[in-house]
């Protein structure tokens, strides 16, 4: 019988290493890695369930099919509750077992493409993709890394566009319940009911339009984690029924009776002032202590100016790779005026404007040209009473052959940079002012030039 199944699964083009025994079996099993494990499940040392139990000990990714001729209900069960993939009788047909091999294998290809894409999904939230080295956000993703191990409700705060869903992300993504779901709501975006029908789910007849029982997003992060954005806009009856969920962890569907238990944790983020609301009675008290047990701000993007290089230089590096151009960097003018400007709309401009300029974009660099017009207008405001450039440029400083430009200004950067700090003895605030620059500004360029 194993020299018929080497030579069939041989000829299907399968590697096939056979054992005389269960023993043997396991010996060769700890000297090479084996996708599938065929056995018989009477033998006389050890059973093919003692095999197979010692061989997922070895590798739990191991798919194993069973052989016999003794087939009965409790050795099948116990072999599928070890972990086989099936089990077939003897005599079989061969093609049958081939079919049984195939799909034991093609499941374990998917459950591995499974492990690998939420690895992926976890990679894609980790902190590297909140990108910032500033006091401000070290502190940030300090706080994120002590939360995250915590069951506890977390309010997010920040102006929009600060990033608050990626911080919620990196919540889950980096907490013990990463492998369940992680599900987002905008709860500005929905009316009430709809709002409330999204949320808890509803039962078939509960309105017009309802044919079908529909779960809520609360079952559906089962396990998992729930974010809901913009929770100031959330109208009064809705505060009530989620500070139920919060308090009881039980909730209804919509026209149901039956109460659901909700295993959940629950982020919330707004861009609005909360506290403020409670004292204008726009926003429940209760409900407010409830889910500010941990608070999380983030800083806007204008106080936190250092960030600003490094965050472009990595939307750039992005859209180059995403709509296939030849774009590796910033001119250090662009550089100047990304970071001079204050940025109302936070990362998300900044991230935006990064698209445009690298889709505007035709030379290697982003020009100062590819840039919003609001952040060209910001860097000439910045400038001015700075002195004329004719008064600066010398009349033989461009030799008629041409030269590098970008290296040039990067080298008068350098000498005023180091110029400026022996006058002012390396107080690198003055330092800043003698240049008319702010010092976060003047800090990126000293750090840029290695002072």
């Amino acid at each position: 019988m194993r020299e018929l199944l080497a030579i069939v699964l041989g000829r299907e083009g399968y590697e096939v290493v056979v054992a005389e025994n269960g023993r043997q079996a396991l010996d060769e099993l700890e000297r090479r890695p084996v996708d599938l494990l065929i056995s018989d499940i009477h033998m006389p040392d050890m059973t093919g369930l003692d095999v197979l139990r010692t061989a997922k000990g070895m590798n739990p990714d191991l798919a194993g099919i069973m052989v016999t001729a003794f087939a009965s209900t409790e050795t099948a069960i116990e072999a599928l509750r070890m972990g086989a993939y099936d089990y077939i009788h003897k005599p079989f047909n061969v093609d049958e077992l081939k079919i049984v091999v195939l799909g034991a294998l093609e499941r374990r290809r998917l459950r591995r493409e499974n492990v690998l894409l939420k690895r992926a999904l976890g990679e894609r939230h980790q902190f590297s993709n909140i990108i910032g080295r500033s006091e401000s956000m070290l502190a940030v993703f300090e706080l994120i890394e002590t939360i995250a191990q915590t069951t506890s409700t977390v309010l997010v705060t920040g102006e929009s566009g600060t990033g608050k869903e990626l911080a919620a992300r990196a919540i889950h993504f980096n907490s013990p319940r990463k492998e369940r779901p992680f599900v987002a709501v905008n709860c500005g975006a929905l009316t009430e009911t709809l709002l409330e029908s999204e949320l808890f789910g509803h039962v078939r007849g509960a309105f017009t339009g309802a044919a079908t029982n529909k779960k809520g997003l609360i079952e559906v992060a089962e396990r998992g984690t729930i974010f809901l954005d913009e929770i100031g806009e959330m109208s009064p009856l809705m505060q009530v029924k989620l500070l139920r969920v919060l308090q009881e962890r039980v909730f209804r569907r919509v026209g149901g009776t039956d109460e659901i238990a909700a295993d959940i944790r629950i982020i919330t983020a707004t861009n609005r002032d909360l506290a403020q609301m409670v004292a204008e009675n726009k926003f429940r008290e209760d409900l407010y202590y409830r889910i500010n047990v941990i608070p999380l701000h983030l800083p806007p993007l204008r106080e936190r100016g250092e960030d600003i290089p490094i965050l472009a230089e990595h939307f750039v590096t992005r859209f180059a790779a995403e709509l296939g151009k030849p774009v590796q960097g910033l001119a250090a003018e662009s550089l100047s005026l990304l970071v001079q400007y204050h940025w109302p709309g936070n990362i998300r401009e900044l991230e935006n404007a990064m698209e445009r300029a690298v889709a505007l974009e035709r030379t290697p660099v982003i020009l100062a040209a590819s840039l919003p017009a609001a952040v060209r207008a910001a860097g000439a405001g910045a400038g001015a009473g700075h002195a004329p450039v004719d008064d600066v440029l010398e009349s033989d400083t461009l030799p008629d052959s041409g030269f590098d430009l970008e290296r040039h200004v990067r080298e008068i950067e350098r000498q005023y940079i180091t110029e400026a700090l022996r006058r002012t003895d390396g107080v690198k605030v003055k330092a800043a002012e003698l240049l008319g620059m702010s010092f976060r500004s003047f800090r990126y360029y000293a750090k840029k030039y290695g002072m």
